[in-house]
Order: structure tokens, then C-alpha cells, then sequence
């Protein structure tokens, strides 16, 4: 194999490029990369870069002379536009020609139906300084999304002493991730912290002014309004290629795309196939896509592929950490392992257990890191409900 293409200069994108080297991988390699940016990391995007207390060459992943060191080829503020076995078209005009075309787009911020130009959003570093310029002089903010960024931004702003009204369409907070009552956990979070939450909530549009119309008939007018929506993934250049995109880019456990020959994906755009969900899951979470590129990047060089982990995401939100290892899809029940937060008692240093029937399938923890790192082996070996009771004895 005499090239390797990564299209997609983020996280995914340059620890594709790193594993490759780890692995003995020692051909040409190139990194295409819709951004002027170098790769940077995400997360501080709704966090410290927001709040002001890192500058944007903080969040840089590596110094621009390291990729010299990768022997990588850089084609940044690059789009692509299209994909044939063996090739990507540009929106330069060229063409690369690559054994291997590594697929680590992500996803482009969601929007809603004719939102207006001076409605946020926040995906790119470019969309974190504009929110933290507009939030340096506002009183009010509106934030259409309770997920991971509706729920960050929030913490952020209620630390400026911003006003915050908080619009979900769902009836609690990360009800899909985390289930109703869970789910009520960051309901509780947002709401304590002084924001406003509404859930249930439809939005019709906008106003002339930019207000939020919702379906109800009210109207939510702030100095700043930020849409979290979610995202979808960046593919529309394979839109002509004859690949079924609809659910991402469906590979399989190593990232091979299926039915493709020579090409791979990682991260948000990528749907994994996963043995104990018994079907492709797509997560868009930062530890799964350094995994993904681990994984990938071993393949290709025909290196040694790092073991299966347990799935694991976190949330930094009012001063506390949320997290979640495991699986919660298939969950029947939960458990409570740690704190009274399900009981109407301090959120911060609840912990609870998904279950599958008897069997664990997910640990979830509120300001309680130390703790809820514990299970992860638990999780990951399918334990049942008697360790997982000893365990929380044992840090009772």
C-alpha cells in the first residue's frame, strides 16, 4: 500500500494518521481537511475556549511542524466533493489517487427550517469564537436543545450571570441517551443552576426580529439564540457514489465500509457494527472515535488491533462531570448504586446502574468520577446483579 487519504482534519482524522505511523505504516499519507484550521479538539469548543479561559491555539491538536515529523501532507480550507474506488475529487479541481481512503468527516451542526443567519450554532472553532463575542455582551440567551451542547453552553452562560431560557422538544434532557429518569438528573441540573427549562416544547420559526415562535404560540426573544440540535454527518460529497449514507457509513468492527473495497470510516460519521447491540450503532463521542482511529490505523498497517473498550461518554455541565460507560440501549431497569438523586436529594454523587434484566449493561454517574470508573470492568464482563451490589458495598 503506497497511500493512505484521510479526508476529515479533526480528531478522527489526525489519530488515523498517527496510528498508521505506530503501526509501521511508512508510505505517503494525506489529510484533507474542509477547515483553514489545523486539527483541534472539540470538547473546550463549548467549554474553556467559550468561557474565555483558553485561547484558540490551546486547543490545537498538534503544532503545525508536527505533521512534518507524521510525514503527512496537509490540503486544508479543502473540500471534498467527490469519491470513486481508488479516488476523491476536490473542490480545488485535483484529484487524489490513494490504496486506502479514510473517511473522518463528522457531522455539520444541525439547523432549523430558515434559521436565520444571526442564530448560532456551535460545531467549529470559528462558531465558538463568534457565540463567545456575542455572549461577552449579552443579558439573555435562548437555547433551542437541552443535549451535550445546549446543556454546556447553559453552564457557561448562567456562570456569566446570563439569563437562560432552555427549549427541548423531548420531555426531559438526554432522554434518549439516558432514559426519563436519568434524563430528569440534568433536567434538575439546568434548572437549579437558574436557567429557564421548558420541555415538550415545538418550534414553529422565527420572526422577523429573529424571535423563537414556538408551536404553542409563545414567543422567546433573547440577546442571543443558539440552536442544539444535534448534527448530520458530513456526506454529502458521496451523495453520487452509490453508497446507502442514510444511517452513516456502515462498516464493519474493524471500519471497513461494507460492501467497499479500500474504504474505511471513523468517528460521527461512522456506524460501526457492535456484537452486543447485534447491529451498526453510530456514536458521536470522542473516546469512540479514538478508539475508531486506533483501530483503523492498525488495520491498514496491518498492526495489531487494540482490544474492544467499553463505550464511554462524559458531559462537563454545572460544575460537575457527567458520564456514561456502556451500552444503555438495551436496558430493562436501573439500580440506584450511589446518592439520592433519584430520590429528590443532591444530584452530585448519584450513581446507577442499567441493567439489562439482571445482567449490567451501563453505569451512569453525576459528579462521581472516582466511583463510577469502578464498574467499567463490570460493564464490560456483562456482570450481574450480585457483583454489582458488592461492588457498591465495597465503596459505600
Amino acid at each position: 500500500m503506497r497511500h493512505v487519504l484521510v479526508v476529515g482534519a479533526g480528531l478522527g482524522g489526525l489519530r488515523t494518521v498517527e496510528a498508521l505511523r505506530s503501526n509501521g505504516y511508512d508510505g505517503r499519507i494525506s489529510l484533507v481537511g474542509a477547515e483553514e484550521h489545523l486539527p483541534y479538539d472539540r470538547p473546550p469548543l463549548s467549554k474553556q475556549l467559550l468561557a474565555g479561559t483558553w485561547d484558540a491555539d490551546r486547543v490545537t491538536l498538534r503544532a503545525a511542524d508536527a505533521y512534518d515529523d507524521l510525514g503527512v501532507r496537509t490540503y486544508l480550507d479543502t473540500r471534498a466533493t467527490a469519491w470513486q474506488p481508488g479516488r476523491v475529487e476536490l473542490d480545488d479541481g485535483a484529484t487524489l489517487h490513494a490504496d486506502a481512503v479514510v473517511v473522518a468527516t463528522g457531522v455539520v451542526a444541525r439547523r432549523l427550517p430558515d434559521q436565520p443567519a444571526g442564530v448560532h450554532t456551535l460545531r467549529t472553532l470559528d462558531d465558538s469564537l463568534a457565540l463567545r463575542a456575542a455572549l461577552d455582551t449579552a443579558s439573555s440567551l435562548a437555547i433551542v436543545g437541552a443535549g451535550f451542547v445546549g446543556a454546556e453552553v447553559a453552564a457557561n452562560a448562567r456562570e456569566r450571570g446570563i439569563d437562560v431560557t432552555v427549549l427541548e422538544a423531548l420531555s426531559v434532557p438526554f432522554a434518549r441517551a439516558l432514559g426519563e429518569e436519568l434524563g430528569g438528573l440534568c433536567a434538575r441540573l439546568l434548572v437549579e443552576s437558574g436557567a429557564r427549562l421548558r420541555t415538550g416544547v415545538g418550534i414553529e420559526g422565527f420572526d422577523d426580529s429573529g424571535a423563537l415562535l414556538l408551536a404553542d404560540g409563545d414567543r422567546i426573544a433573547a440577546d442571543v439564540t443558539l440552536v442544539g440540535i444535534g448534527g448530520e454527518p458530513r456526506l454529502d460529497w458521496l451523495s453520487d457514489s452509490g453508497i446507502d449514507v442514510t444511517r452513516g457509513l456502515v462498516c464493519d468492527a474493524r471500519g471497513r465500509v461494507e460492501g467497499v473495497d479500500g474504504l474505511w470510516a471513523v468517528g460521527d460519521v461512522a456506524a460501526w457494527w457492535d456484537d452486543v447491540l447485534d447491529r451498526p450503532a453510530r456514536r458521536e463521542h470522542w473516546t469512540n472515535t479514538v478508539e475508531q482511529a486506533a483501530v483503523v490505523g492498525a488495520a491498514i498497517a496491518g498492526g495489531e488491533p487494540p482490544a474492544a473498550s467499553v463505550p464511554y461518554f462524559w458531559s462537563d455541565q454545572f460544575g460537575l462531570k457527567v458520564q456514561l460507560f456502556g451500552r444503555p440501549e438495551p436496558a430493562t431497569r436501573h439500580v440506584p448504586l450511589h446518592g439520592d438523586g433519584l430520590d429528590g436529594g443532591p444530584v452530585k454523587g448519584t450513581v446507577v446502574g442499567l441493567l439489562r434484566d439482571d445482567t449490567l449493561v451501563a453505569v451512569a454517574g453525576f459528579g462521581a468520577a472516582r466511583r463510577v470508573a469502578r464498574y467499567r470492568a463490570l460493564v464490560g464482563a456483562g456482570a450481574g446483579i450480585g457483583e454489582v451490589e458488592d461492588m457498591a458495598a465495597s465503596l459505600a
